[in-house]
């Protein structure tokens, strides 16, 4: 690096620069803070240490070898339910060596609870606006029987019972749970929670697709008309 872009990125002087390698002058605490966090250098390396170019951009490894070894741990790797697994699932979901055999996808570990995905296999959530389509996955968080009095209405969840899996919104009242589809024409199911071996509250959903923006299209063109007839009532 040259003097000049030396000096431009510290906001310094060159003559400033020369009498620091001269030995004229030592620069200010503050500057010295900013050359060491700016190169990534321990400022007591920095300041009581000779060191070769080789040393220097050592640090800077060390401190992304760093980085990396602290994000990785940050994800999580969350078995997925293919549809080709389901059956086996329903039989086999208590078996941890099942469970570990399971395709898994890695994502960010935004809580401590155990997550669940879920490859979509039919239409039944789907609806005319968009709703789930085959190959989506969805991942849900697991809801222990201690909390199935917390149940949401109308959320979606992800539900085993001993012969069963289904994706459905849950309607709660009392032990009794009504399960529907978005999808219309779907008749409604009724379990009681004492059926439900395992429970997992959808929580994010990536698309195999991108989303249809048509309907987007036709709401800007919808706000950018009413816009206009309050400008048009404002004027009269």
């Amino acid at each position: 690096m040259s003097q000049q872009a030396f000096a431009e990125i510290f906001d310094l002087k060159r003559g400033t620069l020369g009498a620091y390698e001269e030995g004229r002058s030592e620069p200010k605490t503050e500057t010295i803070i900013k050359i060491a966090n700016y190169f990534s250098i321990p400022i007591d390396d920095l300041l009581t240490k000779e060191l070769t170019v080789n040393q220097l951009l050592k640090f800077k490894g060390d401190i992304e070898d760093h980085f990396f070894e602290e994000t990785k741990h940050d994800f999580i790797s969350v078995p997925c339910i293919t549809p080709e697994q389901q059956n086996d699932y329903i039989k086999n979901a208590s078996l941890s060596s099942f469970i570990n055999s399971l395709p898994s996808i890695s994502l960010p570990n935004d809580n401590a609870k155990k997550k669940r995905a879920y490859i979509v296999d039919d239409l039944e959530m789907s609806t005319e606006n968009g709703g789930l389509y085959p190959k989506d996955i969805v991942f849900g968080e697991w809801i222990p029987k201690s909390a199935f009095d917390t149940i949401s209405p109308s959320h979606m969840y992800l539900i085993l019972t001993s012969n069963a899996l289904v994706l459905k919104r849950i309607y709660p009242k009392g032990d009794t749970l009504t399960l529907t589809s978005d999808h219309k024409g779907i008749e409604e199911q009724h379990i009681t929670t004492s059926e439900i071996k395992e429970l997992w509250e959808i929580k994010s959903v990536l698309q195999h697709r991108l989303p249809d923006t048509k309907n987007n299209h036709v709401l800007d063109k919808i706000a950018f008309l009413e816009n206009e007839f309050k400008k048009l009532k404002s004027s009269m």
